[in-house]
């Protein structure tokens, strides 16, 4: 690259960061706020998400323009987040099955990518809910959840950009490097570290739980790049600056959110999973 063409990708790259930063000063503390009310304010916020995840996916597939799965994906996501919102998790997860099942029959439409696509935002909306519905425990673990996801995006960023070095996965995601990876590690651990400082936990076992999900946070963002590489499309929309889309900057916290609500149900039970997260 000549000196010409460097000096405009250094002012854009910068321009990018901070949008970036203007961004997330913006949308974290919001969302924090609202997890903090729980209850009705935070399943009327992860209903609304989950139905944005869906229409950007439509969109990346190509199949936003489908009235009949538009019609069928909203109004499942709808049912659920209704019946998360009365404490009814049995119907709400037999409202996505079911919404599920009916792309998966509807012809005349790419099945296995729209049904694939409401399993998708179904799954992020019903873990998020079900995560904060503990009393106890489920907004500092949702807490825990957001600083892990924002941390390894922050982490990998940086030391991908100031270490540079080996590609991750090329073939999915160009900029991804092994050095950015082991970056948002690094920072998930910092996070779990603090956490467990401040007496919100044990040290080992949060430490443990930070690294899982911190690398399963970067195999949610690849899945994600692999989806849209495999569609021809860069950004999922343009709806956030510096970050384009939801699915691209929610990509990492749909896995990981899913993920530890399996994990707080196993040691513990749809009502405490917020407590199996945080008490070892």
């Amino acid at each position: 690259m000549s000196q010409d063409n460097a000096a405009p990708a250094a002012e854009q790259g910068s321009r990018n960061l901070w949008l970036r930063v203007a961004a997330a000063v913006v949308l974290a503390p919001g969302a924090i706020a609202i997890a903090y009310l729980g209850g009705w304010a935070w399943a009327v916020l992860a209903t609304a998400v989950a139905i944005g995840l869906f229409l950007e996916w439509l969109s990346v597939v190509g199949a936003a323009r489908d009235f009949r799965v538009l019609v069928i994906g909203c109004l499942t996501l709808l049912v659920c987040g209704i019946g998360l919102m009365f404490g009814k998790p049995g119907p709400a997860a037999l409202a996505a099955v079911l919404g599920v099942g009916g792309l998966l029959v509807l012809n005349d439409q790419p099945r296995q990518w729209t049904a694939s696509g409401l399993g998708y935002a179904a799954l992020a909306l019903i873990a998020s809910v079900l995560i904060r519905r503990d009393p106890d425990h489920g907004f500092i673990a949702l807490v825990l959840i957001f600083l892990i996801v924002w941390g390894t995006d922050i982490g990998g960023y940086f030391a991908g950009r100031g270490i540079g070095g080996p590609k991750l996965w090329p073939r999915v995601s160009p900029k991804k490097t092994w050095a950015g990876a082991i970056g948002g590690l690094v920072l998930s651990l910092g996070v779990a570290f603090g956490f467990a400082l401040a007496g919100f936990g044990k040290v080992l076992p949060l430490l443990l739980l930070a690294a899982v999900l911190s690398t399963v946070s970067q195999l949610g963002d690849l899945f994600e790049s692999a989806v849209k590489r495999r569609f021809g499309v860069k950004d999922s929309s343009h709806i956030i600056p510096g970050h384009g889309g939801l699915l691209d900057r929610l990509d990492g916290y749909v896995a990981v959110v899913a993920l530890a609500a399996l994990i707080g149900m196993a040691r513990d039970s749809v009502d405490g999973i917020g407590r199996g997260l945080m008490v070892w």
